[in-house]
């Protein structure tokens, strides 16, 4: 279920800015438009810094600085996607 943020279930392979029902901000719908698709190298680096990534978003997390938690987190997501 879309919350505060969208569902990240089948995440990989999936165009930035684009599930449906969630209201996305300008940046990220223009980083999707512009080919952001998310795979394991883009969501390493959106979470290391989100800001950095899709300059613009409106998503306030400051990011994962411990390469081990960023990896943990994409083993755990892999888990929802096709």
């Amino acid at each position: 279920k879309n919350k505060v943020g969208p569902s990240l279930n089948h995440l990989f392979g999936r165009t930035a800015g684009t599930h449906p029902d969630f209201a996305y901000s300008a940046a990220m719908k223009a980083a999707g438009t512009a080919g952001l698709v998310w795979d394991e190298a883009t969501l390493r680096d959106y979470l290391h810094d989100p800001k950095l990534k899709v300059k613009g978003t409106k998503m306030v997390f400051v990011g994962l600085k411990d390469d081990g938690d960023i990896t943990n987190l994409l083993a755990y997501l892999k888990q929802f996607s096709k």
